[in-house]
Order: structure tokens, then sequence, then C-alpha cells
């Protein structure tokens, strides 16, 4: 049996709070392996990176999800008691609604709500100075995912709702103020969210049944009963947050027609372009750092010993950038995803596996679906100009953006 390769250190905590989305990467650069053991918050964590191990990590009869994740990312970006943290068949069952929400006809809904908001927002950029495309984005995808959810959003709630949304995103990785942001934006939009479950199962609320606050208001567990109300609350926060933290990826999106002119006419002139940008966006630009997991039961990989209850951490970032998968993984290149060879494991930039069983993002192709909806009204439907500003993006602020949030000006409607 080997031993694991160690970073010998009392500690690394402070060190992946400086080195980010790099943290993984830069040790297994420097000790020449995909594999190596630490400590963060003096606890034994073994870190993984590359396709091999994505494929172990996620095998169910290896690894659990039940207090896998950070209590101080529970409580902010993924909430307690949702579907996240959950194992076995009692996941199976829970991500069965997200799944089942996830109709072709479903999806061209919310891509159709998604448009309009884009429009209606742009009419009115056409009056504005300058425009925050990230802030804007939040906004866009809020108003959209309450309406496709079936979650009324007043007008007069949207900037609150929003923010306090956005804030459980940016803070999840954070310290100090930005991390209490986020609890309190966790706080609210539960208690936000509970209401509209109360209004719904005691019928003062109608909802359509193809909805997101349906499925959770009516699910029954196997017993019988319905789900918890907070478990629901959680879960149904579970539909609105990621929508809503799609607005990072179109703020890259963004940055990269900028940075990369010359995809601009590819994107209008060849028709599977568009896919090509933004899977490469989704492979290039840094979404969310490592994905965490528990030993179920002692095994052994390569020669490796993985004890019982020992944390575990995939490298997403590291895997997308892994120069044995990905050649010149540094470099944006949208052609390379003509040659992919479609695998659930090199490719995670909103983790790995099978939909169904595993822990995957139930609403990547959502987030594919709104990318190109939102490339081509940013190619096709407004002319803009990018001002000068502060681009920069730190790699060891989780999650990160251009420090600008990415500022458009001079917006002209041209395509609706």
């Amino acid at each position: 049996m080997r031993e694991i390769p160690s970073d010998h250190s009392i500690d690394n905590t402070l060190q992946l709070l400086q080195e980010g989305y790099r943290f993984i990467t830069n040790r297994c650069e420097r000790l020449q392996s995909n594999i190596f053991q630490t400590r963060l918050l003096l606890k034994k964590t073994i870190c993984l990176r590359g396709e091999e191990a994505a494929r172990v990590f996620y095998d169910n009869e290896k690894f659990s999800r039940k207090n896998a994740a950070p209590k101080r990312v529970q409580k902010t970006l993924l909430g307690e008691g949702g579907v996240q943290g959950l194992d076995g068949e009692t996941h199976r069952q829970r991500k069965q609604i997200f799944m089942s929400l996830m109709t072709p006809n479903n999806m061209a809904y919310l891509i159709e709500l998604t448009q309009q908001q884009w429009q209606a927002a742009a009419k009115q950029w056409e009056q504005r100075d300058r425009i925050v495309l990230l802030d804007a984005a939040h906004e866009v995808l809020c108003r959209a995912v309450c309406a496709w959810a079936g979650v009324p959003l007043p007008e007069s709630e949207v900037d609150q709702r929003t923010q306090d949304l956005a804030a459980m995103i940016d803070g999840a990785g954070g310290i100090g103020l930005r991390y209490l942001r986020a609890r309190w934006g966790r706080r609210q939009t539960e208690k936000w969210v509970k209401s509209v479950l109360d209004q719904i199962r005691s019928h003062a609320l109608k909802v359509p049944e193809s909805s997101a606050a349906y499925a959770f208001a009516w699910y029954h567990t196997p017993t019988g009963e319905l789900l918890d109300q907070h478990a629901a609350a959680v879960d149904l926060i579970n539909v609105l947050r990621p929508v809503v933290a799609i607005a990072q990826y179109i703020t890259f999106a963004a940055l990269a027609l900028y940075q990369h002119p010359e995809c601009y006419e590819k994107l209008k002139a060849e028709a599977d372009y568009q896919e090509l940008f933004t899977q490469e966006v989704r492979r290039f630009y840094p979404f969310f750092p490592f994905a965490a997991a528990r030993v179920k039961q002692p095994f052994d990989w390569h020669d490796y010993h993985f004890p019982e209850g020992v944390q575990v951490l995939l490298d997403l970032y590291g895997t997308n950038h892994d120069p044995q998968v990905w050649e010149n993984p540094e470099e944006f290149q949208p052609e390379r995803f003509r040659e992919w060879n479609g695998s659930s494991y090199n490719f995670i930039p909103q983790g790995g596996g099978d939909f169904k069983m595993h822990h995957r993002c139930a609403g990547e192709w959502i987030t594919i679906d709104i990318m190109k909806m939102t490339l081509d009204f940013l190619v096709n439907s407004i002319q803009y100009d990018v001002p000068p500003q502060n681009l920069e993006m730190s790699l060891s602020r989780i999650p990160t953006v251009p420090k600008s949030g990415f500022i458009i000006k001079h917006v002209k409607c041209i395509g609706f």
C-alpha cells in the first residue's frame, strides 16, 4: 500500500483562503501527484484532481455527501437539510423532484421568460449612463426564475430578493462582512420562501402544477407525509439561487467576447459556435472551486487507502484545467469542444457523473441554454461599448468575477 503524498503543514486553512481556486492544483503540481493529503480546519483532508479522481469521487458506494459540505457553505449557499447533503435512495427520490422540472417545455418556458426580461432591461439601459452587467444579470435572472418557479415577486421586493440571493452566492466563500451578509440573505430568503409554501399549502395561493413551488409544496415523502417545511424551502431556494448564479457565467461570457473579439463574427456566422463558446466559458473561467464528500466505508484506490469518515475534496476548477486532459488548458479555445469526448468526468464545472444518480447539478442544461440565449442577445440584439475598467479577477476570491462587474455603456437595442 502506498502512502498518500502529504503537504507537510499543521493546517492549510489560511493557505486555502489565500490561494482559492488554485489551492489543490498548486500542490498537485508541486508534489507531482493528483492526490495528496493535508489538514483543513485541523481535519485530515484528501484532495483529488483529474478525470480518474472524478470517477471514483462520484461512486456512491464509496462516498457520502451527508455533512460533507463545510457548515459555513451550508449556512449560506446550500442551506441545511437540502438535497446536496443527502445520500442513497433518499437523495435519488429528492433529486427526482428537480429532474421532473427539467422537461423540454418547462426549460423552454424559462428561456422565454429570461429572454423577455433581457429585452425589457435593455430598453431601460438605453436611457442609462452605464450598466454593471453582473448586477443586471442577477436581477434579470431573479425575475425570470421566480416567475417560472411560481414564486410571487412583487415589484417592490425585486431589489431586496435579488440582493439576498446574490449575497448567498457571493458570501459562501467569504469572511467578515461578506459572509455575514450571506448569512442574512439566507435567513431572509428562507423566511420569504417558507411563507410562499405556507400560502400554497393553505390554498391561499394557487400556482401552476408544473412549477417548482407546487412540486416542493406538495411533495410527499415515501412515508406519505408532506416534505418538512424547512427542507421544502431549502430545496425550492436550490432552484432559485442556482439560476441567479448563472449571472457569473454570463459576466464571464461577456468578458470572453471582449477579450476575444475574433469569436464575435464566428458567433454570428457559425451555427454550432454558440455551443462551443458556451462550453469553453464554463471550462475556462472559475465558477465553483471544489466539491466535498466523506468516505462512506474504507476502500483502496490506485494502492492508496481511504479511511472511513475522512473528508475528500475534488478539484473542479483544476480538473477543467488538467493538462492531462486539455491541451493548452490556460488558453481560451472554443474549438476544442469539437473534439471533446463528452465524458461526465473530465469536464465538471457543475459536478460530474449521472444527473439522476449522482450529485451533479440538475440545472446544468438550464445553465447552458440560458447562456446560449444570452450570448445571442449580447451579439445580435444590442450594441454597447466597454469603457476602461478593472477587469482583473482574483483566483484567491471565491467566487470570483471581474472586479468591475463588467461595465457597459451606450447600449442600443437593434434586434427586437
